[in-house]
């Protein structure tokens, strides 16, 4: 890896990401009279509702599928499945989580067991492969990561989170929250599309430029959930960011190597999402589902931080 090669990926990728996460703590900071709290669960509904859509739309519509492409989903599937069960011996089972509540434990849990695959892999996988990179990014996040998250971390949240496995809120069916999520009808409608062979390319275009707006937003909403005022990392949480960051994206590696061999830029591309930190979902997902916020947001905190100095190694590793 090259000095401008890393100046490139600082400038192009580290720093906007910075610069967004830093604006959000500023909000915190001097606009007391706007509750952070609540803009950040709006914010994330609209993004989920009106900018998301159209951003997988275009990205699903203009991939060239591909068996190579279906790895990424399920080497991503495998990276969750692998954290999960890396940390729920260690939460459950061990003295790393003795003395924690299970809200606590279920927050940790469910934020080291799923990734940023979208809003923070689309820039970097877009740094490092162009347009193809992005697809990576979509793929990993509509056929493996959303799909997952509103069930088996729901199931997480309700059944583990919670004495008697009650979920706190309101029992919906876990197909119905999934059909009912935007984001899964606009990557499936570019699928079709893709599939079709229908000529949309001035729709595709459209499409991108209202999706732009989805990373900006949700790393914003990532700098309005850290507590910034109480950074300290607990053993669990470190213990968390380092299944996420390290550990299981290694075991992922093994495993792509055993498969495929030489790998291409889609195993690889699907090695870095696993490595991606956790999701920027964590905070608003453990508050739906009255579980510890703050044990979420500082896991979400300690591994975005921490993402800045893995991913270096990760990408020295696979190029």
């Amino acid at each position: 890896m090259t000095p401008d090669f890393l100046l490139q990926l600082l400038l192009q990728v580290w720093l906007p990401i910075a610069l967004l996460v830093a604006a959000g703590g500023a909000w915190v900071r001097f606009r007391p009279q706007f509750p952070a709290d609540a803009l950040r669960v709006n914010l994330n509904r609209l993004v989920i509702d009106v900018f998301a859509p159209p951003l997988l739309f275009a990205l699903s519509a203009q991939a060239t599928i591909s068996r190579e492409l279906l790895t990424v989903p399920l080497l991503t599937i495998a990276g969750i499945a692998i954290c999960f069960a890396l940390l729920y011996p260690l939460l459950w089972h061990t003295a790393l989580g003795r003395g924690l509540r299970r809200e606590t434990r279920a927050a940790i849990l469910l934020a080291g067991t799923f990734g940023n695959v979208l809003f923070m892999g689309y820039p970097t996988l877009t740094f490092l492969y162009g347009d193809i990179g992005g697809s990576y990014a979509a793929f990993a996040d509509v056929l493996a990561s959303t799909p997952l998250v509103w069930t088996f971390g729901v199931w997480i949240a309700t059944r583990l989170g919670h004495e008697g496995g009650h979920e706190g809120g309101k029992r919906d069916s876990l197909f119905h929250t999934v059909l009912a999520l935007p984001p899964i009808w606009g990557f499936v409608l570019g699928f079709a599309v893709n599939l079709s062979g229908i000529e949309v390319a001035p729709l595709i275009k459209a499409a991108k430029f209202m999706g732009q707006a989805t990373i900006p937003i949700m790393l914003f909403s990532l700098g309005l959930s850290i507590p910034w005022g109480d950074l300290k990392p607990t053993r669990p949480v470190l213990a968390a960011v380092a299944v996420k960051l390290l550990i299981a994206p290694l075991l992922i590696y093994a495993l792509a190597r055993a498969s495929f061999g030489d790998l291409r830029n889609a195993q690889a591309g699907a090695i870095l999402e696993t490595a991606m930190p956790t999701m920027l979902m964590a905070a608003s997902f453990a508050d739906r589902f009255h579980l510890d916020v703050r044990a979420a947001a500082l896991t979400a905190s300690w591994s975005s931080l921490l993402f800045l100095l893995t991913l270096p190694g990760w990408i020295t590793l696979l190029r």
